[in-house]
């Protein structure tokens, strides 16, 4: 495996590199127990606090971001919060807890948006690119079939295949959206466990040919269309700055 190619020096710093930028969504699987069936049952309804917390670390990590990854990280807001009332109020394909869309939804999106952009470019992940890509390719295609073979999730399992295909046309988004789908994948594990949130046994509520799983393994093909919006609100919005950076791109090439 390519992976074991790399030195144990670089391996240790990829690992840090990781837990740095995108460590935090790992942390707030453990915050969504408190806004799950369990805790608000017992305790106390603590939507709001953690829609403040989610406000707070979005300020904190747009402050952190690049200047392109801001402005972007603001339009994936607005879609996020378009996507997830079509998606989940209007067509039902999945239901929150109070069959609201909790504030922290679209801000995590953004957030995660921004924090896997950082850790795609930066220098040593690029350097390995190809053996990390490898490595996450293999826990995909691993995590996908187990949920196939164990939980019938027939769903998941097209829309992983799915990401395949469309990655193997866009060798240059692998490192991105592998790495998204990893973590997509985490914290739709932990938010359906808590009972934040719940997708139905068939794909959209609707197609019963295809079976689906609680939740489906390959939902982060939806923020290929979150990506794409984004970009394309982007280069409205940054004409200028857009047709400097082909430009650029073009000297490159005939230099």
């Amino acid at each position: 495996m390519l992976i074991t190619a790399i030195p144990k020096k670089d391996l240790f710093k990829l690992g840090y590199i990781f837990l740095r930028k995108i460590g935090i969504f790992v942390g707030f699987i453990f915050i969504l127990f408190f806004d799950g069936t369990y805790f608000t049952e017992h305790f106390v309804n603590s939507q709001i606090p953690i829609n403040l917390l989610a406000l707070f670390s979005f300020f904190w990590m747009y402050k952190r971001a690049y200047p392109r990854v801001r402005k972007s990280m603001f339009i994936a807001v607005a879609l996020g919060v378009l996507g997830e009332y079509f998606f989940s109020v209007y067509l039902g394909m999945y239901t929150y807890r109070l069959e609201n869309v909790p504030w922290y939804v679209p801000l995590g999106h953004a957030a995660l948006y921004g924090r896997v952009f950082m850790f795609s470019k930066d220098a040593l992940a690029r350097k390995y690119h190809k053996e990390i890509e490898q490595l996450f390719a293999h826990v995909i295609l691993v995590f996908a079939l187990v949920y196939l073979l164990f939980f019938t999730d027939v769903f998941g399992f097209l829309m992983t295949v799915v990401v395949f295909i469309i990655l193997h046309k866009r060798p240059k988004d692998k490192l991105y959206f592998y790495t998204m789908y990893i973590v997509v994948a985490l914290l739709e594990i932990g938010g359906t466990a808590f009972g934040c949130w719940q997708w139905p046994p068939i794909a959209f509520g609707v197609v019963e040919f295809l079976p689906s799983n609680n939740p489906p393994s390959g939902i982060s093909l939806f923020y290929f269309l979150l990506d794409i919006g984004c970009f394309v609100f982007y280069v409205l919005l940054s004409k200028k700055a857009w047709k400097r950076l082909k430009r650029i791109q073009k000297l490159k090439l005939n230099s």
